[in-house]
């Protein structure tokens, strides 16, 4: 007899198995689970209804759609060019917001003055200003590059703003008493203080970014998941609509748990701090 079962606890090794099979249900299966309900409810929705096809696919002729557009390549195509104007677009506003906040939030004044303005573009969707971007530009992947860098960077200037202005300026001195000057108060406190609040501000900022990216391509561009969502449903080919709705899904679903959730949760077990720094 073990000395664990002597003292009647359970095995470290239990316990750990234990811990994994919770947590693979609750990330793998329970997730799974939900999808499998929905999707058999419209399967069976689709079938008893009477509705045409056009109007109401069923899961199995978006199935069909998806297979197509692959084998066609039409869809790795359009799949690699989204992707490269949504990432991209990620990456120019997530350093946008980051510099921009930083430098609204080095001075109290600055960001007194400059803050009222921040929150009222942040009110302002992307859909509105489109037109302007085509006027100025033209039609072309810049301005869904543009549209997605404005949808990201306009939270994540708000959230490093509010972390900065949250950390309490007693670092900051300590740090210059012992010599340092600003760029070592940057990269000793402020930057480590707001991580967590750059990445939830990101995470955010890269979930509407997906909206930005379907509505320009619709309007902008005639290559890319939007547009083949947008050209599906004027043609009335239903169930390629819903199967670029469907992909645009599964690839938010890849990039936020393979890498966005990932990255804020590795930012606060880092730096031992809470991820809503930014809404303090």
């Amino acid at each position: 007899m073990t000395a664990a079962a002597e003292l009647g606890t359970t095995p470290p090794r239990a316990m750990r198995r234990d811990r994994w099979w919770a947590r693979a249900w609750q990330d793998g299966v329970e997730p799974l689970l939900g999808f499998a309900i929905v999707i058999a409810a419209w399967q069976a929705g689709s079938s008893l209804s009477g509705v045409p096809k056009v109007l109401f696919p069923s899961p199995a002729d978006v199935v069909w759609a998806l297979l197509d557009l692959f084998n066609t390549g039409i869809l790795v195509e359009y799949v690699k060019l989204s992707l490269l104007h949504y990432l991209t677009g990620v990456a120019i506003g997530a350093l946008a917001g980051v510099a921009l906040g930083l430098a609204i939030a080095s001075n109290r004044r600055v960001s007194d003055l400059l803050m009222p303005l921040v929150n009222f573009t942040y009110a302002i969707v992307e859909v509105a200003w489109i037109p302007l971007l085509i006027l100025w530009w033209g039609y072309g992947p810049s301005i869904i590059i543009v549209a997605v860098a404005y949808v990201v960077a306009s939270p994540l200037v708000h959230n490093v703003v509010t972390g900065v202005l949250s950390v309490p300026p007693v670092y900051g001195r300590a740090i210059r008493s012992l010599g340092g000057g600003s760029w070592s108060v940057l990269r000793e406190v402020t930057l480590p203080a707001i991580l967590p609040s750059v990445f939830n501000g990101v995470r955010v900022g890269a979930g509407f970014g997906f909206r930005a990216l379907i509505f320009a391509e619709m309007i902008a561009q005639q290559e890319g998941v939007g547009y083949l969502i947008f050209t599906s449903a004027a043609t009335q080919q239903t169930a390629r609509t819903v199967a670029g709705m469907v992909v645009m899904g599964v690839l938010w679903l890849f990039l936020d748990r393979v890498y966005l959730r990932p990255l804020e949760r590795a930012s606060v077990e880092r730096w031992g701090l809470t991820s809503d720094a930014g809404e303090r």
